[in-house]
């Protein structure tokens, strides 16, 4: 691979775990990110990092002990409520210190991106990607810059530019919109929500409706509250997505029977609602391989959060990528390797997805949550 211009589009979790792994093999790689800086956004809530996908690749990158030190195994805990603010469920975190340990995102970020020998280039968002021929493509930027690389990875989310030289497919809307809000300092100025979260995870799905709450670091708490609506539900209430008033009294009238102790998640916010569609693609998706370009994380198999496997997968595809150019001499003979272990996987994972939130958003969501919960805790 000495002498390979390898691009990566995407400084998400996936991406910045193969230019790790790659740049540990002694492979040089460049990232390209559409962000101006690492902190021009803020990098969403919290994740589990599972054995076999998150776990694997944070060993793979040489990262293990960084992880551990940020790690919040009492997050793993996963709470159940019904609608009236009853504790149905209740799994506590492994006490030995196996499982699934929790870290905020945009910590994981940090630590996969000081981990890199070279920087990031930001402000570089991709407009689109000529073929050269013989697998060779040059990038072209909003900003005018160009460049060319012999292997382009796309790891540029859902609607990935990348994508569109491998597969015409689009994400659709799952039928399921989450609006976020957030707790502040919960403990100290919203007590009742946090003790009803727990440490960890808290849900309450009832009837095409529902409520997750999340632990972050620092005392903050996620919430999404979930509905099964029409993508422009608020259009045709007529509802100005920025009036936090209006937002507030619309939520509260979808949820109107649910306990007073549930209701808080939406007009305690510190927050504000931040309107947040659900989108996957088609399962399964793949695509006819093509030399010089590839696709990892959402790029390759968006889904819904209901699978727990979104990052999970990117930075396993990530690691796996990197593996597979630092076993080959050939990058086409590398990405084809990979691609057999990616695309069977993630349809598997993306199945299990669009299974996870039909069930738990449908009118006896309640009941099909507590059978889930039993047989899998």
């Amino acid at each position: 691979m000495n002498g390979t211009r390898i691009a990566v589009i995407g400084a998400g979790p996936g991406g910045l775990t193969c230019a790790r792994v790659l740049q540990r093999h002694g492979i040089d790689v460049t990232v390209h990110d559409a962000d101006e800086s690492a902190t021009a956004r803020n990098q969403g809530g919290t994740l589990d990092m599972h054995p076999d996908t998150g776990q694997y690749a944070l060993r793979a990158a040489g990262l293990w002990d960084e992880f551990t030190a940020l790690a919040r195994p009492e997050g793993e805990q996963m709470r159940l409520v019904d609608r009236a603010g009853r504790v149905v469920f209740d799994s506590a975190p492994p006490q030995d210190g196996a499982g699934n340990p929790e870290i905020d995102r945009g910590q994981l970020r940090t630590i996969l991106l000081d981990s890199l020998a070279a920087p990031v280039c930001w402000g570089h968002r991709l407009e689109r990607v000529e073929p050269l021929g013989d697998g060779r493509h040059r990038l072209h930027f909003a900003h005018g810059d160009t460049t060319e690389a012999d292997l382009v990875i796309g790891a540029d989310g859902a609607w990935s530019r990348v994508r569109r030289l491998l597969s015409d497919a689009l994400p659709v809307y799952t039928g399921v919109t989450f609006v976020e809000t957030g707790l502040n300092d919960a403990d100290t100025r919203h007590p009742e929500l946090a003790g009803l979260t727990g440490n960890g995870t808290m849900m309450a799905l009832d009837d095409n409706h529902g409520f997750v709450a999340q632990r972050n670091s620092g005392g903050h708490i996620r919430v999404y509250v979930g509905m099964r609506v029409p993508e422009d539900w608020y259009g045709r209430a007529a509802l100005d997505l920025t009036d936090t008033a209006a937002v507030r009294d619309a939520l509260l009238e979808r949820f109107a029977g649910w306990s007073e102790a549930l209701r808080g998640c939406i007009t305690d916010t510190d927050t504000g609602y931040v309107n947040r569609p659900l989108y996957a693609l088609p399962v399964p998706h793949t695509w006819e391989h093509t030399p010089g370009v590839t696709l990892l994380g959402d790029a390759a198999h968006l889904m819904s959060p209901f699978s727990g496997m979104g990052a999970n997968l990117a930075m396993r595809d990530g690691a796996d990528l990197a593996r597979a150019l630092a076993g080959h001499h050939d990058v086409d003979e590398a990405i084809t390797a990979y691609e057999k272990i990616l695309l069977p996987r993630s349809a598997e994972a993306a199945q299990g997805a669009a299974e996870g939130i039909a069930s738990a958003f449908a009118p006896d969501s309640g009941e099909q949550s507590r059978a889930h919960m039993a047989a899998h805790h």
